[in-house]
Order: C-alpha cells, then sequence, then structure tokens
C-alpha cells in the first residue's frame, strides 16, 4: 500500500468488494461473511496525544487504514442495501508462521531470524497487543459461526506488551539469539491497546495463547521448516524476509 498506492487499493478495496459481491449473490447459502480490517483504522495517534483514538473519527496513519475503513463502510452498504451479514475482525500485531508480509510481520521475521541464527533489527518499538496466528484463525471461524445480523466490527483479543518484552521471550526460546535481535523505538501510528469485549459478546471467550509459549511454538515451528529445507532467512532482503522454498509455508493449525 505505501510502495504502489494504486495496487493497494485494487487488492484491499476492489477485491474486498469483489468478495462482498460474490457473498451477496449467494447469501441464502452463506454463513456470515468474516473479513479482515485492522487495527491500521483507528485515527492517527501522536506521541503526545491524550485522546482515546477512534476508528470511526479522524484520519488513519496509513492508505492500508484508510483502505480498511473503506471497507468497514463498503460491507455496512452491502447489509443496508443488500442484507449481507459481515463481520470485521481488526487484528493488531499478529504473529507465527506464515505471517511475513507488512510492517508488523517484524516480530515474526525476528523469530524466523532466531532460528535461523541471523540477527535482526525490528524497525519499531513501543507497545501493542500481539495475537497468536492460530488464535486469530479461531475467531475467524467462530465468528463465521456465530450467526450474525448486520455489519458489526470487533477489536480482535490479545496480549498488550513491549517490544523489548518480545526479544525477551526470543531469547528465552532460543538462548543462542541473546543479543542479535534489536528493535528501534519508532511508535506505530495506532493505539498500543483496544477493547475486544464486543467480540467476547459475540463469539465467547477468544483463545489467547501466553506470549512466551507462542514464541516458543513459533521457533520450534521455524527451526522444524528450516530442517527440512521448507523455509530459509533472506538476510539480504530489507528488512529480512520468510521464504518458502519448495512449497508453500504449512498453516498453523488452529486450535480447539
Amino acid at each position: 500500500c505505501r510502495s504502489d498506492p494504486p495496487l493497494g487499493a485494487s487488492v484491499n478495496v476492489v477485491g474486498t468488494v469483489n468478495v462482498f459481491e460474490a457473498v451477496a449473490q449467494r447469501r441464502r447459502r452463506m454463513a456470515p461473511l468474516v473479513y479482515a480490517s485492522s487495527i491500521a483504522t483507528y485515527e492517527a495517534v501522536e506521541d503526545d496525544d491524550d485522546r482515546s483514538p477512534s476508528a470511526d473519527g479522524g484520519i488513519p496513519g496509513t492508505l492500508y487504514g484508510v483502505y480498511k475503513r473503506a471497507n468497514e463502510g463498503a460491507a455496512a452498504v452491502y447489509w443496508r442495501d443488500r442484507k449481507l451479514a459481515t463481520v470485521g475482525l481488526r487484528p493488531h500485531t499478529v504473529y507465527g508462521p506464515g505471517r511475513d508480509q507488512g510492517l508488523t510481520a517484524a516480530p515474526t521475521l525476528a523469530m524466523l531470524a532466531a532460528a535461523a541464527e541471523a540477527p535482526f533489527h525490528i524497525p519499531y518499538g513501543g507497545r501493542f497487543q500481539i495475537q497468536y496466528a492460530p488464535d486469530v484463525a479461531r475467531a475467524f471461524i467462530e465468528a463465521s459461526r456465530s450467526a450474525s445480523d448486520g455489519a458489526s466490527v470487533h477489536n480482535l483479543a490479545g496480549h498488550p506488551v513491549h517490544m523489548s518484552e518480545i526479544i525477551d521471550a526470543i531469547a528465552t526460546a532460543a538462548p543462542e539469539a541473546t543479543g542479535t535481535i534489536t528493535h528501534d523505538e519508532t511508535l506505530l501510528p495506532f493505539p498500543d491497546e483496544v477493547d475486544s469485549s464486543s467480540l467476547t459478546g459475540l463469539i465467547g471467550p477468544a483463545s489467547d495463547t501466553p506470549v512466551q509459549e507462542g514464541v516458543i511454538d513459533t521457533i520450534a515451528r521455524f527451526r522444524r521448516l528450516i530442517a527440512d529445507g521448507l523455509v530459509s532467512f533472506d538476510a539480504d532482503a530489507a528488512p529480512g524476509r520468510m521464504v518458502a522454498e519448495r512449497s508453500p509455508i504449512p498453516a498453523p493449525h488452529a486450535r480447539g
């Protein structure tokens, strides 16, 4: 979205409307459509801003956030005009195998680097809510089974942590990585913590894997994938990326 805004809009806005339209034409045979919005829909947070940021007012801090807010608006219009039931979920920082795209993929790439015994620098810091990929997958599945009407949007549950805590968790899971994973102090233009109680009202208590457990599991998965020649760490890419060598990265299993 940042490097090629027209393509970003085509994928995130036009692509989502295409999904809405396809489901609207078959809505009598479909469960509620659950789609990924983002924490980026919240208005930009300034360092000295003591207001509670809004997901409805103000202007998001990124084009990605603007595009995702457009999708939330489109979902509301599709419900009003076509009675297409939708549930939008707003992840914050999702981590785990398979999370290799976007700025907030950096903590996952740091875990991959640790598994590969390579150094890595995370280009931001501060506090944020971190969410393990299998927990996020489970929330999407349960929302699709909720029989929800309307066009609701909900924040995902997650652990509020500081980036230094993530680095400490990586060092605990991979002691040989101690001192090789670093981070900037630059803050993301998103709120560091949001309320997920409306999602609890929709699907009940959400899965929320403890951070240390999720980091240990992620690094163990990466070690197996690296050993099997399925994934490698590209140290020449900036800030690093995950590469599937022979086949797509196996998706982590959602826990029951």
